[in-house]
């Protein structure tokens, strides 16, 4: 497995004394011997090593943070000539990620000012509130480092610098208030908090207060999220994303959670290669691997006993972590926590509190047992005032687009049983292995389902189309089968040599099979055909789903896939997909730097791109489908901004539509046609779908406007704010709409107006 992550140490130092530093106060000793900042030589071959992995394993991206001690004492020379070296050894079609981790105290303007020229986006510790961050964060003489801090995160919420923020990273101690440490927090509007367990083994336990109760860091962290929840989730939490994933069988975010492996090396100041930081808290050296960037290649890296033990996933595990029924959220817990008596085999010292936090998250999040096969009911939780007003003026956050999605899925499964009902079949075994799994493991269920085109396949039965065979469902059983990993043997059809797995991928078998057995777990499963060959996801023939970033699919496999209007790609080579990586990577940056209203919404709901074909004649091609919720198909633009721009558009197209499916906005019985946007006369359905998605469109290119993107940003945002001003009174005065089409209407003349006075009038 290729390493696409890295820290690379700048210098050696920190100017704090925090005694809860895995670096300095715990086992390890290694930073005693090892320069303070990194030297030339060693960056120019570090930088080397990293571009000669990208280009073998064909990497699109690749994230270094920049780390110490405390990195800013190596001064902005270093970090100049760092990034310098970076970019010229890595390929071309390959971006770089550049992160750094600061504590804050020397974090001015000229560094921020230096890392908006070099692209590097800025993370800070801070514990909490004075009091809580004061517990452990404090300098040598015991003064208070508080103030430095907050005077860093005041400099990154300005605007000129709010798109280098980040997000702070705090260490829990239980004997700080959560409550207090979350509102210090979120009062510094950050974009992402990250909620570190402190570092402890099972010969170091971590503390646990008298009276503080079984599983006091799950209580903890239970606090803050019921107060997070109630707040409307303001910032991303690592932790609570990162259950809330692995709960609907994605994969998680975060080394500490859920069974992906860790592609993840450090690069010392002399050179050297580590594992993780984390294990400096279990003995002296634990995190080293006796090679160095002089050497040794990053490939030699990757394949070090101590690497591969953190990419084992769940067969890394103890047998006690195994056999536990939340191993596929917790992960067993970060490594260096599981340490005891010379063994990282055991579960996790904080293994309690892990369980006790998903248990309490997956309650939360109503992850409850639920069967499969009867129809549920469409008219359950619904939208709030506050989610229809958001979505009315064209936007919708997290929990908004959330609901969203929760509807879809509800749609689907009673789509999916009424296809069950209406087949014929008087006993179905993949609607029965489906409702089995359903009862035991929902979440690999919602996983497949909540796939675009599963629907999109129901919908073509319901509908009579003779080309959607029933062969899909055990398609889809044998997904969900193998997401569970208990084993259970599923019979799917071979079509045209091709056996389909949602979700997961395709296998090109070939030959005159008509199906396969599929058995096994999510990283073993096999294929056996009638006649006794065997194949499986190490098989050549295999080609699995790919992802682009932010956890979003680039599907170019599902059979399904061809209900946009515009023919889809096949199959797309290496290179393609790289090209896809990396403008898509560059794409969504630009969104979450130029339109953050949209696009934490989009990050929500979006789950898969499909590839399009391009037109002969050049023109930008896009398509949302009314059945595929949370897909969007594009031909692959000529730039990053235009792949943004039609991400957000068609994205607008999904939300509408998933609103129509709960909502009447307009009489459906209106034949009347109107004229805007400089389109052929269309009905009212098509005119609400075109003001709602240039509500988008309008706020892009006002955003370049306000961002100084020259004069055509300008020119486009005067000539799309006009179009859509007339759109929407159009839409409002049309007479077709009801009163919540008519709030609607509202909403967008509320988003439309401060348009037509900013930006040159």
């Amino acid at each position: 497995m290729p390493i696409t992550q890295f820290v690379l140490k700048v210098h050696s130092r920190c100017d704090l004394a925090c005694d809860h530093c895995y670096v300095y106060e715990h086992a390890d000793t290694g930073w005693r011997s090892r320069p303070r900042v990194v030297p030339e030589a060693v960056l120019a071959r570090v930088a080397e090593r990293i571009g000669e992995h990208a280009a073998a394993h064909g990497l699109t991206v690749v994230r270094v943070v920049l780390h110490g001690g405390e990195p800013l004492l190596a001064g902005p020379t270093v970090f100049r000539r760092t990034v310098e070296l970076l970019r010229a050894a890595l390929p071309e079609v390959c971006e770089l990620d550049l992160r750094v981790h600061t504590n804050g105290i020397r974090l001015d303007a000229a560094y921020c000012e230096l890392f908006d020229k070099l692209g590097v986006r800025v993370g800070i510790s801070l514990d909490g509130d004075r009091a809580a961050n004061d517990r452990h964060r404090r300098f040598a003489n015991g003064r208070s480092s508080h103030p430095q801090v907050l005077r860093a995160v005041g400099l990154l919420r300005e605007p000129r610098f709010r798109h280098l923020y980040g997000g702070l990273l705090c260490t829990v101690d239980v004997a700080n208030d959560p409550v207090a440490v979350y509102r210090a927090l979120a009062e510094l509007e950050p974009p992402a908090v990250d909620f570190l367990l402190p570092h402890a083994t099972w010969e170091h336990p971590p503390e646990r207060p008298p009276g503080a109760g079984a599983v006091p860091y799950a209580d903890w962290l239970l606090t803050v999220h019921e107060r997070w929840e109630a707040d409307g989730r303001p910032f991303a939490v690592r932790t609570f994303d990162s259950v809330h994933r692995t709960l609907s069988g994605l994969p998680g975010l975060s080394e500490a959670l859920g069974l992906e492996p860790v592609d993840l090396v450090v690069l010392e100041t002399d050179g050297t290669y580590e594992q993780a930081d984390s294990l400096k808290t279990a003995y002296d050296g634990a995190p080293a691997t006796g090679m160095d960037v002089f050497r040794h290649s990053l490939d030699e890296v990757a394949g070090h006993p101590g690497m591969a033990a953190r990419q084992s996933g769940l067969e890394g595990l103890s047998a006690q972590c195994r056999a536990c029924p939340v191993v596929r959220s917790c992960g067993g817990g970060l490594y260096a926590h599981r340490y005891r008596e010379g063994s990282f085999d055991h579960p996790s010292v904080y293994c309690a509190d892990l369980r006790a936090l998903v248990d309490g998250l997956a309650a939360r999040a109503g992850a409850v047992r639920r069967p499969a096969a009867p129809p549920l009911d469409l008219a359950g939780p619904g939208l709030t005032d506050e989610q229809l007003d958001e979505l009315a003026m064209g936007l919708g956050g997290a929990e908004t687009v959330r609901a969203l999605a929760r509807s879809q899925l509800a749609l689907t499964r009673t789509m999916l049983a009424a296809v069950h009902g209406s087949s014929g079949v008087a006993r179905s075994e993949a609607w029965e292995l489906l409702a089995e799994l359903d009862a035991v493991e929902p979440a690999a269920v919602d996983a497949v389902f909540a796939h675009p085109y599963v629907r999109a396949w129901a919908a073509r039965r319901l509908s009579g189309d003779p080309g959607a065979g029933l062969g899909t469902l055990a398609e889809l059983a044998a997904a969900a089968a193998v997401r569970a990993g208990r084993g259970d043997g599923v019979v799917v059809p071979v079509r045209d040599g091709v056996l389909h797995l949602p979700t997961l991928g395709r296998l090109v078998l070939g030959g005159g099979a008509r199906e396969a057995l599929v058995t096994g777990g999510r990283t073993a499963w096999t294929a056996r055909t009638e006649g006794g060959a065997v194949a499986g996801p190490g098989d050549a023939r295999w080609q699995p789903l790919r992802r682009i970033g932010r956890g979003i699919a680039l599907e170019d496999v599902d059979p399904q896939r061809g209900v946009h209007r515009w023919p889809v790609e096949e199959r797309l080579a290496g290179a393609e997909y790289r090209r896809w990586a990396g403008d898509f990577r560059e794409a969504a940056d630009l969104l979450d730097r130029d339109l953050p209203e949209y696009a934490v919404g989009l990050w929500e709901g979006l789950t898969t791109v499909t590839p399009l074909q391009r037109r002969s004649d050049g023109h930008d091609v896009s398509s949302a489908a009314r059945q595929a919720f949370g897909a969007v198909a594009i031909a692959r633009p000529r730039g990053a901004e235009t792949l943004a721009l039609l991400l957000v558009h068609e994205f607008q197209h999904v939300k509408l539509g998933a609103v129509l499916d709960r909502e009447e906005l307009y009489d459906r019985g209106d034949t009347r046609l109107f004229e805007a946007f400089g389109l052929t006369p269309r009905p009212i359905g098509s005119l609400f779908q075109a003001v709602y998605a240039h509500l988008a469109v309008t706020a892009f290119w006002g955003a370049r406007a306000r961002g100084g993107r020259g004069e055509q940003a300008r020119s486009k945002f005067r000539h799309w704010r006009t179009l859509t001003d007339e759109a929407v009174d159009l839409l409002a005065d049309s007479g077709a709409l009801t009163p919540l089409g008519k709030r609607f209407a509202d909403g967008a003349r509320a988003s439309v107006d401060p348009w037509l006075r900013s930006i040159e009038g």
